[in-house]
């Protein structure tokens, strides 16, 4: 048994199809993506482009102090090549203004969640102004583990990727050609100086998606542990992440007080 999950054949012409259809049906004018120099948001500016077409889909870029000049250069140089219009703004100035207003707060996580709904703030101040859709560039790895800020990143309107896993991602990278630099690039949510994902996560995503991925099959976890070769421990460790990450997949509860109720039994 191998817990390895493959890239389907159908995905791209897949989510080709649910971009046009949830333009179409929104009545909206285009798509807005936001880039960052990260192989997910440069294979969704990629997926949009080659959907709807490249006058339809924009980038916003927003980069902060950390942020390097030669990516900034290599993401417009790719938004180029895909023909797709790119703004850039800078964050620095909205994120020292909150600062400022809560000089008591020194934890570097609630200052990343900070910066990732500034952004989300920023993208759709400009999908509004324009009535562009926000697509989100988060993936299933990251969606099942909490890896990604509630309001912020998670903040979206479609998740084109988010049944993908990373492992997933990549192949699917790979398969249409995304710059090597993308390809190779070592992944980061860049909410402060020096973050990778899978620092953060405790394990690499090669290891990770396996775990998921029994998981998504409703495999034990002794079953998951003999067909990947890793503990039981490890296994265990992601599964609570799984469940402690729960409430950042799901709508604020509401008390059941009507006869129909939002997300319980009033379901859209």
């Amino acid at each position: 048994m191998t817990l390895v999950p493959r890239l389907p054949a159908h995905a791209p012409s897949s989510i080709h199809q649910f971009l046009r259809s949830h333009l179409a049906e929104s009545g909206a004018q285009g798509l807005l993506v936001g880039l960052s120099g990260g192989i997910d948001s440069a294979l969704v500016a990629r997926l949009s482009r080659d959907a709807v077409g490249a006058e339809k889909v924009h980038a916003l870029l927003l980069p902060d102090a950390h942020y390097s000049p030669a990516l900034r250069t290599e993401v417009e140089d790719y938004a180029k090549s895909l023909g797709i219009s790119l703004r850039i703004i800078a964050i620095d100035a909205p994120e020292s203004a909150i600062r400022s207003l809560f000089p008591e707060v020194t934890d570097r996580l609630s200052w990343g969640n900070v910066k990732a709904r500034l952004r989300m703030v920023l993208w759709y101040l400009e999908a509004r102004e324009h009535h562009w859709l926000v697509v989100g560039t988060g993936n299933k790895s990251e969606l099942l583990t909490g890896y990604f800020t509630k309001w912020g990143d998670g903040g979206v309107d479609l998740l084109p990727i988010g049944d993908l896993y990373k492992t997933q991602v990549r192949e699917l990278a790979a398969q249409l050609a995304l710059p090597r630099s993308v390809l190779d690039r070592e992944p980061t949510a860049g909410l402060w100086e020096g973050q990778t994902d899978e620092k953060e996560l405790g394990l690499p995503y090669s290891e990770l998606d396996q775990i998921l991925y029994g998981m998504e099959q409703l495999r034990t976890s002794p079953e998951i542990a003999r067909a990947t070769g890793f503990s039981e421990d490890r296994i265990r460790a992601v599964a609570a992440l799984v469940q402690r990450s729960r409430h950042k997949r799901r709508p604020p509860p509401i008390p059941k007080l009507g006869l129909r109720t939002i997300g319980i039994d009033w379901r859209e």
